[in-house]
């Protein structure tokens, strides 16, 4: 028996057996230049839901670090999962995740930078069901999606950052001090050690970092990035206060942690954090964040001249391989920076009254 032809918005039609011999003829053609050229996949294969997919990728991804899987798991659990995780992958189509991804960036989303990085995260997912076979093309065409852009930060002066260093405290002054001059992250800092401080050569060298997880266990690690595993060298003006620190607050130990808690043990985020906000308080420096203190030390170095690829050394953005080529072509300049830097903050430190008593580790 002939089979029915839908024609436009008319009723169904009985279609002739020639039709059908035709419409089969065709869609063959269509498999087989697919198949021609490797753009074939089995219909059947998308049929599995984002929910099943999405989970099985993110724990096979033995790659990722803690924190990154924390916040990939809360992402599928809050906004991919509950609007897309009951649709096949197989038909998930553009037009569903611009619908998804204009709701969750429109007024009663969580935010621009969180619908960045959810759509970030299903175009990876979905890159990964294309090379598993499973989708011919990735359904995430949202041009300008995956971008956050973030509200620029204020850049704190040098008397400014001297000013919270005095105002921190003895314990945390150095950590100041290295965020600001060094441009290193909260958790590189957390993460350094005395053998990591070359006193004799000026350097510090970041090769670990510190990650608060939501179980409240710390996680040290490696740094953010490959680049962030660098050689920084450190401004001659806060070499003292290094000096200071480590004759104070630290073991004798080469794996001495440089900054702990006071009972000795490792410095969590959360104490870092009260005393920097008593020190912003105290300076009336309230808008100003920890991280503020990297980015502005970026752009102190920014001002004696270093270029691009030298902030980029730095600081740690690079590839790999990028951030090695950078290391060993601007170490001497890496201490030019340095020096300009010391200049800088010369004034500024003699300008300041630190507060509160130094302290010396008990024997």
């Amino acid at each position: 028996m002939a089979g029915e032809l839908l024609v436009g918005g008319h009723p169904p039609r009985r279609a002739s057996n020639v039709q059908l011999k035709g419409a089969a003829t065709r869609w063959l053609s269509v498999v087989e230049a697919d198949l021609a050229r490797g753009a074939w996949v089995d219909p059947r294969a998308g049929s599995v839901t984002l929910e099943r997919y999405g989970r099985q990728w993110l724990a096979l991804r033995t790659d990722l670090r803690p924190r990154t899987r924390e916040l990939y798991a809360g992402l599928l659990k809050l906004h991919l999962l509950p609007a897309l995780g009951s649709h096949e992958i197989g038909r998930i189509t553009p037009s569903i995740v611009r619908s998804w991804y204009s709701e969750l960036n429109g007024d009663g989303g969580p935010g621009h930078a969180t619908a960045a990085r959810c759509y970030r995260l299903l175009r990876t997912i979905m890159n990964t069901a294309v090379t598993d076979e499973l989708v011919v093309k990735n359904p995430c065409q949202v041009k300008g999606a995956g971008a956050e852009r973030s509200p620029e930060r204020p850049i704190a002066t040098v008397p400014q950052v001297h000013a919270l260093a005095g105002a921190i405290g003895p314990r945390f002054r150095t950590a100041v001090l290295l965020a600001a001059y060094c441009s290193l992250r909260k958790g590189e800092i957390l993460a350094l050690r005395r053998g990591d401080v070359d006193l004799l050569h000026g350097t510090v060298f970041v090769k670990r970092a510190v990650v608060s997880l939501a179980s409240g266990e710390l996680y040290i690690g490696d740094p953010k990035t490959p680049a962030g595993r660098r050689i920084v060298a450190i401004p001659h003006v806060i070499v003292e206060a290094i000096e200071e620190h480590l004759e104070g607050f630290v073991a004798g130990s080469v794996e001495a942690l440089l900054f702990t808690g006071e009972k000795g043990g490792p410095l969590r985020p959360h104490v870092l954090q009260a005393a920097w906000d008593k020190a912003r308080r105290r300076t009336g420096l309230g808008h100003l964040h920890f991280h503020d203190l990297r980015h502005s030390g970026n752009t102190w170095a920014a001002a004696t001249g270093a270029s691009t690829a030298e902030l980029m050394a730095c600081m740690g953005h690079a590839s790999a391989a990028a951030a090695l080529r950078y290391q060993h072509a601007t170490a001497d300049r890496d201490r030019v920076i340095a020096q300009a830097l010391s200049a800088l903050g010369e004034e500024a430190r003699a300008s300041v009254t630190w507060i509160g008593a130094d302290q010396r580790l008990s024997s």
